[in-house]
């Protein structure tokens, strides 16, 4: 026991009193001896009982602790933590989540058997309750379809080098090496972070041994907010960082919706591009349905749901990524940081 690193984990949150205690309590049934253990609970000025909730648990647990997060945003919110540890490893949970018993001892086994830098697993993604929509939506964000080459949510039956992983399981030092969390990134901040580090020579595993519970969005409108806020951020960075903080297939849903538009645009001037327009929807309706096929053990009714909500996804996240990019034309910012050092 006395060899096992000592392991910071930080957990953001705000507003979390449907979920903070589950996760806690996954917290509190970890393997890994809790003498080995330091947790920072980080709170955005919730308004609900999180607080309520988390300290029941601090007041049982020493090894947790409650931080102030003045500032809200999630980056600033693990700087915070950073400034206050003292672990060896530092694991980043989401307050959204239950965790494995053997999540963090998992955790620290692979990232010393690999030698990487993070480590992290596969999401287990289910609705907050068994309704039609809510089953549909965590079907729809767990396909490949919807979701592309996100490993980690779509699975993994091996081992396998990734851009980036739920969460993370850190060595301290790669935070002496690379710097902090970007508190100008109000999302996509560790995705951004994963990049710098793949560019500084790390390595970044997922493991399928290592499984998280994801409690996700159960209804149209809280599914369209998300999707449209990490298109957003996914274009928005730009401003803030000079190399793309995210992956190409971040981008495709804001090809699909610029395509549209300009074949819409283009019918007018051509009779021909109202025809091509018309069969490339045709042919992505088609592939939806057939996305959805998979799906059809759990009911016959998914085959008339799923193939719609694959579009409400990517349109959604289109949307907030072509919302970003107009607000990148009007941004000085972006234009001293990109255009600046040419001039």
């Amino acid at each position: 026991m006395n060899d096992l690193p000592l392991v910071t984990i930080i957990v953001p949150c705000k507003n979390e009193e449907l979920f903070i205690d589950s996760c806690l309590n996954s917290v509190v049934k970890f393997d890994y001896p809790h003498s080995k253990l330091e947790l920072f609970l980080v709170d955005g000025l919730s308004t609900d009982r999180t607080i309520d909730i988390a300290n029941r648990y601090v007041e049982q647990y020493p090894f947790m602790k409650i931080l102030t997060n003045e500032k809200i945003i999630f980056p600033a919110a693990i700087n915070l933590a950073l400034s206050k540890s003292e672990g060896d490893v530092v694991v980043i949970l989401g307050a959204h989540a239950e965790y494995e018993p053997n999540y963090i001892s998992k955790c620290v086994e692979y990232l010393n058997k690999l030698t990487a830098d993070n480590v992290g697993g596969v999401l287990n993604t289910i609705g907050l309750n068994h309704s039609l929509i809510s089953r549909a939506i965590t079907y729809v964000l767990s396909s490949s379809f919807g979701v592309g080459n996100s490993t980690f949510r779509t699975g993994s039956e091996k081992i396998a080098e990734v851009d980036t992983v739920f969460g993370g399981c850190y060595r301290k030092s790669v935070f002496g090496r690379i710097g902090n969390f970007n508190e100008n990134l109000i999302s996509t901040s560790d995705m951004e972070f994963n990049k710098r580090l793949k560019k500084s020579g790390g390595k970044i595993y997922l493991v399928p041994e290592i499984i998280t519970t994801y409690y996700t969005r159960t209804s149209f409108k809280k599914f369209i907010m998300n999707n449209f806020r990490n298109g957003f951020w996914a274009i928005y960075p730009l401003r803030f960082v000079d190399d793309i903080p995210v992956s190409l297939r971040h981008f495709i849903p804001l090809f699909f919706l610029l395509g549209i538009i300009g074949g819409v645009i283009l019918s007018y001037v051509a009779l021909v591009f109202l025809y091509i327009l018309t069969a490339t929807l045709t042919l992505y309706l088609l592939v939806s349905f057939i996305a959805s096929l998979k799906f059809i053990k759990h009911g016959v009714i998914y085959i008339l749901i799923i193939p719609f909500l694959f579009p409400l996804l990517h349109l959604s996240y289109g949307l907030g990524s072509f919302n970003a990019l107009i607000k990148l034309l009007f941004s000085s910012e972006f234009y001293k940081l990109h255009f600046s050092k040419s001039s």
